[in-house]
């Protein structure tokens, strides 16, 4: 197959390492970067042997897909011109500013054809992708991701920041309509909240206790999932998982053994996983592995927990 015309619009932090893959990867031809700051493309440009531009719309007409690694406020208006010209479009987390919006950009892709894939990149953490398959029925499920503060990503509070990436995870597991939910958090560096506590209870009866925070001294992403006779421990951060399993009495009253097993797991960089996936979808003309549906619904509740936080510690 032919490589894939490819750009990135925002080369900041995430954006470079955006660049940098597809110029690794076979599947794809980066044509271009473009930025606000012409001189962060040129130099990005000049590394990856493509064009710089400073107008997304020069791109329109030019690439076959695109990567928007803009800052969120951006993020509708620059994916929905793209998708209205028929271009695949792989635009960071979360999807939009609003779930409004995010409901337009999946119209736009139905009625163009575009694919419209969401960079919800722990989707391909390799401990995860290990292990999702196991995961039937989780009753109980706790996260914590913790990071040290960084001023990029600020625009948004901690829920849509570092939470989201494990709502879309937990709503990809437990598979059943939200019942209620429960947020506190509060501000301490900046206008949003930086540490925040979500508790999620679903119709059919699991529970979920996430916590996030981007003042940590530590970074952390783990998470703790129980189902009927397991225990499963993951963290995200190293690529490792243990799973405890029970293991009933040979007789009446019996209570058994717990077994431990700790997988081998051949690390893997998950944004180049990611993008690889995006361009397979496009070659195979197959739905992406993280739709603009499942995005719309990870970002909205998380903006329920960001609202009962604004609401709870105002």
């Amino acid at each position: 197959m032919e490589p894939i015309k490819v750009a990135v619009v925002g080369v900041g932090h995430l954006g470079s390492i955006h660049a940098r893959i597809y110029s690794q990867l076979e599947s794809a031809q980066l044509v271009a970067v473009c930025d606000l700051r012409p001189e962060q493309a040129k130099t990005l440009a000049r590394q990856y042997h493509c064009k710089a531009v400073k107008d997304f719309q020069e791109l329109i007409g030019q690439v076959d897909a695109v990567s928007v690694a803009v800052p969120t406020q951006e993020h509708f208006r620059i994916a929905q011109a793209f998708l209205a010209k028929g271009i695949h479009t792989l635009v960071e987390k979360p999807i939009t500013n609003t779930v409004e919006q995010a409901d337009q950009l999946l119209g736009i892709s139905a009625k163009t054809g575009a694919i419209l894939q969401v960079g919800h990149v722990e989707r391909f953490n390799a401990a995860f992708r290990r292990v999702r398959d196991s995961l039937s029925n989780p009753r109980f499920i706790e996260t914590h991701r913790l990071a040290a503060f960084q001023p990029r990503g600020t625009e948004v509070g901690v829920v849509l920041d570092l939470m989201i990436h494990d709502i879309d995870i937990l709503l990809g597991l437990v598979k059943s309509p939200v019942k209620r939910v429960d947020a506190v958090g509060v501000r301490v560096l900046t206008s949003s909240e930086d540490i925040a506590n979500a508790r999620i209870a679903f119709q059919n009866g699991a529970v979920a206790n996430l916590t996030a925070s981007r003042i940590s001294n530590k970074a952390m992403r783990k998470f703790r999932i129980f189902q009927a006779d397991t225990y499963v421990s993951m963290d995200l951060l190293k690529q490792r998982v243990e799973i405890f399993r029970h293991l009933p009495g040979t007789k009446k009253g019996r209570i058994g053994r717990i077994t431990h097993e700790r997988l081998r797991i051949a690390p893997e960089e998950p944004l180049k996983a990611e993008l690889a996936a995006f361009l397979e979808a496009i070659q195979h003309k197959r739905p992406p592995p993280v739709s603009g549906q499942e995005a719309r619904d990870a970002l909205d509740l998380a903006l329920q927990i960001t609202r009962l936080v604004h609401q709870n510690h105002p």
